[in-house]
């Protein structure tokens, strides 16, 4: 992974390599060993490389061999051996021994049709000379963050918005309609962002930008549509299983590709497991390194299950150990690299993570994300299966006991009381409709952070778009659930919500780069997914067995405690990191009715009494926690981004190592 960014811009309106230089000194950390930059007339490009395939070339911008197209490129190409091959079966020569030149090449042939071949996370942009058009992509889950925003005619990218921001032109101000869907689905809905000024390019997006201006944009992938039909119905459980394996396998094995040595993240839960065993099993010529956070209280901590994996792989295991007090003392720099409002205190030890795995000389891991979202792994897959389940006999006494076997690891949760879990579980989705069932209870009770919005806040969300309306809009862009299982669309709302939205940018890609680490996910190989998302639902889901088929298919590669444990989520202390454990935490002080008052965005009366229950240890669950983190972090967003921005230091000459400058047209 690396930091991209660029800027086109209309004939001598702006001085643009030093612009270029403040951008990439802003997420140097990005890719701290190497800096390039590319500028012509109104166009410039600039890279901040993290080395990682082709250490010794492979520097960036790039072009073709007569200059006409240049790229910066962040994140890899798994198969660019495979398709380098091809394009030298056809003629093509090559410079270095990079995914960058491959890539270059492949899009000079191919466009934006070629975008379907590519095996990989990337976000990259190529300026064409002759078109005068500038083209960006984005790969097909959202791995690797593009941000964008356009200031009188000019255009600026960049893997970070803070990069952007380094331009004073771009205004910086906190999106009313942002916090409202981050109050309810932890995150802005691409394309918007925290901020009114930026954008994000949605997952599997392309768009080009005219040298005048012009914008098209288009989406070049999608989930499949149907499970599959036919012959390929009738496949028996032991022939599922082995496809997965073996796909599994060849995701793992394009994703050890590297000139460093790539590292793994073991949780002690499933899906690390899994890609920790399969590169054992499989790959023993890699010394496999593995990687942990552990925490203090017992209630988070999964320490033990990661103890049997690391006894049974024989790995070189280092750990973090991570409590309340450390979760505090790092979370300013946790919310400066998320760039938005967190309701979680998650992103953090995943942070403290990363640095233990940089400390260790590593810059690459492999780790499980992805395998909950297509393999129905998650709670909320097994909740509205048992809703559903309940529905069908409306008069039946024994279906609502299943309802005791949801969230069996919350210490305060909902199932404990049948009575309540009746209310709480059955309860009618509210403002979403009815194809949101299966997600209204989470959303429902992040949205109750609500009730501490200001009055200020309130008349600015006036007259908007509810946050329902707008995540109906969003998933109905692609199409509508009525044709899908409902399983299948449940799974296709976290794919397409969460998981880009929150899990792999704030606590995936901007935790690993925050310390210049690249995360790589075997389970969101498009093969990977595109077969999970065909294996019938009841196999996905069997019964509440979550992963079956994949459990299946992993005799020899894990222990049979792993193999067949329930499922634990990754969560960490909430609320009592700042207030309430006998010390209190310096952001705290973001939270006095003063200063809520002077920022304007929440009720300073309703957040003290917030911030008392907290503190008496009185703090309700999921509903007290995630609006207790909402309000601190918007505090510190604003802190940081919107009134005290970090002035605009820039890199030196010197610091830049590859520098092209376009000859200038006629």
């Amino acid at each position: 992974m690396c930091g991209i960014a660029g800027i086109l811009s209309r004939e001598g309106r702006v001085e643009i390599a030093p612009i270029l230089r403040r951008m990439l000194h802003k997420i140097r950390y990005r890719g701290p060993e190497e800096f390039g930059l590319y500028t012509g007339c109104g166009i410039g490009l600039g890279h901040a490389r993290l080395s990682i395939i082709d250490l010794a070339t492979g520097q960036q911008p790039m072009s073709n061999d007569d200059g006409t197209k240049w790229i910066v490129f962040n994140g890899e190409i798994f198969n660019f051996v495979e398709i380098r091959e091809e394009l030298a079966a056809r003629g093509c020569q090559f410079r270095t021994n990079s995914d960058t030149e491959v890539l270059l090449r492949h899009f000079e042939e191919k466009g934006v049709g070629g975008l379907n071949e590519l095996n990989g996370q990337f976000a990259f942009a190529v300026w064409d000379t002759r078109e005068r058009m500038l083209f960006l992509a984005r790969d097909r889950v959202g791995i690797c963050p593009l941000f964008y925003a356009f200031h009188d005619g000019d255009f600026l990218f960049a893997s970070e918005i803070k990069a952007i921001f380094a331009d004073p032109r771009i205004r910086r101000e906190i999106d009313p309609r942002a916090l409202d869907e981050v109050f309810t689905f932890w995150f802005p809905l691409s394309p918007a962002t925290a901020f009114k000024s930026v954008f994000s390019l949605p997952p599997a997006h392309w768009m080009t930008v005219g040298e005048r201006g012009a914008v098209r944009t288009g989406k070049y992938w999608d989930l499949p549509e149907s499970v599959e039909t036919g012959k390929d119905v009738n496949r028996s459980e032991a022939e599922l299983a082995e496809e997965l394996r073996v796909l599994l396998m060849d995701a793992t094995r394009v994703r050890l590709r590297a000139d460093v040595p790539v590292g793994a993240y073991l949780s002690g839960g499933l899906d690390s497991s899994v890609i920790a065993g399969l590169v054992r099993t499989y790959f023993p010529e890699n010394e496999l390194r593995t990687f942990s956070v552990r925490f203090n209280d017992p209630e988070f901590d999964e320490g033990h299950k990661q103890n049997v994996m690391c006894a049974y792989l024989g790995t070189r295991h280092k750990e973090v150990l991570c409590g309340g007090e450390d979760i505090a003392g790092i979370f300013a720099d946790v919310v400066w690299h998320a760039e938005t409002p967190l309701v979680r205190t998650a992103p953090a030890p995943m942070y403290l993570l990363s640095k233990l795995v940089r400390e260790c000389g590593f810059k690459v891991v492999l780790t499980g994300e992805g395998a909950d979202e297509i393999l129905a792994g998650y709670d909320i897959f097994k909740e509205a299966k048992v809703r559903r389940f309940i529905e069908a006999v409306p008069g039946s006494v024994l279906r609502p006991l299943l309802l005791k076997k949801l969230y069996p690891y919350l210490k305060h949760s909902p199932a404990q009381a049948l009575a309540y879990a009746r209310t709480f579980f059955m309860a009618p989705p509210g403002v979403f409709g009815k194809e949101f069932h299966s997600h209204a209870s989470r959303w429902n009770i992040t949205a109750m952070g609500k009730t501490f919005f200001s009055t200020e806040l309130r008349a600015k969300l006036s007259g908007a778009e509810s946050a329902s309306t707008r995540i109906s809009r969003f998933m109905d862009e692609d199409h509508g659930f009525s044709s899908k299982d409902p399983l299948t669309w449940a799974q296709e709302i976290e794919f397409k919500t969460l998981l880009p939205g929150y899990l792999l940018s704030s606590q995936g890609d901007r935790m690993l780069m925050g310390h210049s680490v690249e995360g790589r996910f075997p389970f969101l190989d498009h093969r990977v997914v595109e077969f999970c998302m065909k294996i019938p639902p009841r196999l996905r889901l069997r019964g509440l067995k979550e992963k079956y088929i994949l459990r299946k298919g992993l005799t020899g590669i894990l222990p049979p405690e792993i193999r067949n444990a329930v499922k634990q989520p990754y969560r960490a202390p909430e609320a009592r990191c700042f207030v309430g454990n006998g010390t209190e935490s310096d952001l705290a002080a973001l939270l006095t009715p003063e200063t809520v008052r002077t920022k304007g965005y929440f009720d300073a009366e309703k957040v003290s009494r917030l911030v008392e229950k907290c503190r008496m240890g009185r703090a309700v669950g999921f509903k007290d926690n995630m609006a207790f983190m909402g309000i601190l972090t918007t505090h510190l967003l604003d802190d940081m981004f919107v009134r005290h921005f970090p002035g605009s230091g820039e890199l030196s000459e010197g610091e830049i190592r590859t520098f092209h400058r376009e000859e200038e047209r006629n």
